[in-house]
């Protein structure tokens, strides 16, 4: 955003057109570009058209959303609970159902939400939901056998492969040329704060409203789970991506923060880790249980990589966690190598399987994006490069990522006859 802002500081048309696409990321990158547009008329006149008189945290209706926005949010709220109890309504066992669907419950409505704000066209949405349906189709044809490791792949990979569907639509359609994945990084993160902060009200809520009835005798807290809580948790996500749009300095200003306060603990963990399963003799390559948590831990430390990247100053004026960045980076970049290593080593005693490629695939995959990463951190401290090119490393990556989990989850079962 803020390169397609500085190309196009001079074109007002085209500043229109990335404003409505994209509001707060739009404001977010000018507010931080505009000192470096000394002069400019037109940067002039947006930054009073972003900023004038403008309180980010007001109560009053239009500082959330149109009629229409709001009118939209609670329908795909509503929706979003009608799935969610579809195994009742239905009679459908729910160890069937969740394990297969949950993603379902989310990703539909946050994708019909930003085709819509986006203007999406109608062949770019017939294609959206032609991959929708097809996907929730395959994953419950699958079948039904607990101890099938193709299936649990399936369905583990799944919400990431609809995660990717929501970025194309996030990025207006857009998968690779003019999608900006560092955007939609910064929103995750966002997401997931301010899905937080609600989980966290609607549990005190909870609390208090199911105690002040069994002061007066009733116990209602069979039917509010069942109902209030099944159907809350389900607009949680397009809720929370309301409140990111109408008010984005609400999240925008907390997610830096956590980034800058989890880097250094991320970093001072894994080295500590890495020390202790030494000392305790614990070894990936005969202790499967380990290598598990062993991977688990590094999907953790990758997400949270690309959460500070995307929530990092562009500019690359904060030196210290741009450094704190590729030490972390290249710590996590050991414990990958190791993981990789383990993963070899136990295919090349006890054969291929299927989980053992899923692994393979996915530590390959971390492997060289973490490689790249650091190569281009590594730039940024030696003034070689700007950070932005470290963001881009991350539209690079992250559709690969996409076609990695289509190939889990549709290929494996087939490959592997479905064991």
């Amino acid at each position: 955003m803020r390169e397609e802002i500085l190309l196009n500081q001079h074109n007002a048309l085209q500043l229109e057109k990335l404003y409505r696409g994209n509001k707060p990321g739009f404001k977010a990158a000018f507010n931080a570009l505009y000192p470096e547009l000394p002069g400019n008329p037109l940067a002039e006149g947006w930054y009073q058209r972003l900023n004038f008189g403008q309180d980010e945290l007001s109560g009053g209706a239009g500082a959330w959303g149109t009629p229409g926005e709001r009118t939209f949010v609670v329908a795909a709220s509503l929706f979003a609970a009608l799935i969610a109890k579809l195994p009742e309504m239905l009679s459908i066992s729910e160890d069937f159902f969740y394990p297969r669907n949950i993603g379902f419950i989310v990703a539909p409505v946050l994708m019909a939400y930003f085709a819509w704000k986006n203007f999406i066209s109608w062949k770019t949405r017939g294609l959206a939901i032609l991959l929708l349906v097809a996907s929730a189709v395959f994953i419950n044809w699958l079948p039904q056998n607990e101890k099938s490791d193709t299936l649990i792949l399936s369905c583990i990979h799944l919400p990431l492969w609809l995660w990717s569907l929501l970025g194309a639509a996030y990025n207006g359609g857009k998968w690779r040329k003019g999608a900006n994945w560092l955007e939609f990084l910064r929103y995750t993160g966002e997401l997931v704060v301010m899905s937080g902060l609600l989980v966290l009200s609607g549990g005190l809520t909870t609390a208090i409203t199911i105690g002040l009835f069994k002061l007066i005798g009733w116990d209602i807290q069979e039917f509010y789970f069942q109902y209030i809580v099944i159907c809350g948790l389900s607009a949680v996500p397009i809720v929370a991506t309301f409140i990111t749009r109408v008010q984005p300095t609400l999240v925008s200003k907390v997610s830096p923060v956590i980034a800058k306060l989890f880097s250094p603990v991320a970093l001072v963990m894994l080295v500590v880790y890495l020390v202790a399963t030494l000392v305790a003799g614990k070894s990936p390559y005969h202790d499967r249980e380990f290598l598990v948590l062993f991977n688990g831990l590094l999907v953790g430390v990758m997400a949270l990589i690309f959460f500070s990247v995307a929530e990092t100053d562009q500019s690359g004026s904060n030196r210290g966690q741009i450094v704190l960045l590729f030490l972390l980076s290249a710590v996590t970049l050991l414990v990958n190598s190791i993981a990789l290593s383990a993963v070899l080593f136990r295919i090349s005693e006890w054969g291929l399987t299927p989980n053992r490629a899923a692994v393979l695939g996915a530590n390959v995959l971390m492997l060289a994006h973490l490689f790249y990463i650091g190569l281009k951190l590594f730039s940024v401290l030696s003034k070689r490069t700007s950070l932005s090119a470290v963001g881009a490393s991350l539209a690079v990556f992250l559709p690969l990522y996409s076609i990695w989990s289509a190939t889990v989850i549709f290929l494996f079962p087939l490959i592997f006859g479905f064991k």
